[in-house]
């Protein structure tokens, strides 16, 4: 019986032979219209971390048009108060709502599309997936600005597409909830409709009538309602979800109430402008103003140890 030689070969060679042939004409075809796994993560990376320009307040209020960011503010209160998950270093910080990346697939050919998940994320800095546009939903103009009770839309890109999608809630059921918290979920959507309605109130419950129909201004603290549900847009730091960027925070809506039946400040946001002065950033990052001739650490010295009993001299030696 003759042996084979090396030369000989054996199976499905041909098979095989097509198939790698096939899988690098793929290859090949996938890299020229930028369809591979490392050029759809590089793109989406660049245009989610493209820097983006908010507008500019002249008057300190929000306009319609207006491009912002919107925060959910840390706690400055004491560590003693929330729970012990609530006190980690992680928990902390100031967040903004996001673009949820988690959702999006990167191993499709398709282009690539918002997600329609939402998140917080710990940045301040306007990037693509964090801006977010305040939409008229009256006929009012652009410039005109935003006032209490009335009704607007926040509309964003995402950092990948060309068309708004609009921040929408609606009424949780057996299979619509959102995935952490099992409470009224928050999501992205393309279709304009009273589910994309919001509204802005006022962080004091009994001043809420009287400002109602006044301007809101921004970078202060308020209350952004679902009009459909009457539940508060809200970021518990006790649900995180883990996106291709690391740990972030999951957005909901539901009213969150200490014992005075206020509004808690899972609830608290602020609408975030842009920087009027020659350099780049908000006005988040906008240094305060002191008065001439003291440095920060020395305004809050002289001022922390005034006293109560200073002002009751003081009135009793006028008299």
């Amino acid at each position: 019986m003759a042996s084979y030689r090396l030369g000989v070969r054996m199976g499905n060679w041909l098979e095989e032979e097509y198939a790698q042939q096939e899988l690098l004409r793929d290859f090949i075809r996938k890299r020229e219209q930028g369809q591979l796994l490392i050029q759809r993560l590089a793109k989406l990376q660049e245009n989610i971390f493209k820097r983006v320009e908010l507008s500019v307040s002249s008057d300190g209020f929000v306009h319609f048009g207006d491009t912002v960011l919107l925060m959910n503010p840390d706690k400055k209160s004491s560590d003693l108060e929330g729970t012990s998950e609530e006190k980690e270093p992680e928990m902390r910080g100031d967040v903004t709502l996001a673009v949820d990346m988690e959702e999006i697939s990167l191993y499709k050919d398709e282009p690539l599309q918002v997600s329609r998940g939402l998140s917080a994320v710990k940045s301040v800095e306007p990037i693509g997936r964090n801006a977010f546009c305040i939409v008229s939903v009256d006929g009012s103009a652009v410039g005109e600005p935003l006032r209490y009770g009335q009704n607007f839309v926040l509309g964003t890109k995402g950092g990948v597409s060309d068309k708004l999608f609009y921040l929408a809630s609606d009424h949780k059921t057996f299979k619509d909830f959102a995935k952490k918290s099992r409470l009224q979920k928050v999501y992205l959507t393309s279709e304009l409709s009273y589910l994309t309605f919001w509204q802005a109130k006022s962080l004091n419950p009994q001043l809420r009538l009287e400002r109602e129909g006044f301007p809101v201004p921004a970078e202060t603290k308020i209350i952004i309602t679902h009009c459909y549900t009457n539940r508060n847009l809200a970021v518990p730091r006790t649900f995180s979800v883990w996106s291709h960027f690391g740990r972030e925070f999951e957005v909901i809506c539901h009213n969150y109430l200490d014992s005075h039946r206020v509004e808690d400040d899972k609830n608290y946001w602020v609408i975030i402008t842009g920087n009027p002065s020659p350099e780049d950033g908000t006005m988040f990052d906008r240094p305060q103003a002191f008065p001439e001739g003291y440095k920060r650490n020395e305004f809050h010295e002289k001022t922390e140890n005034v006293k109560a009993q200073d002002y009751s001299q003081e009135r009793l030696m006028r008299f």
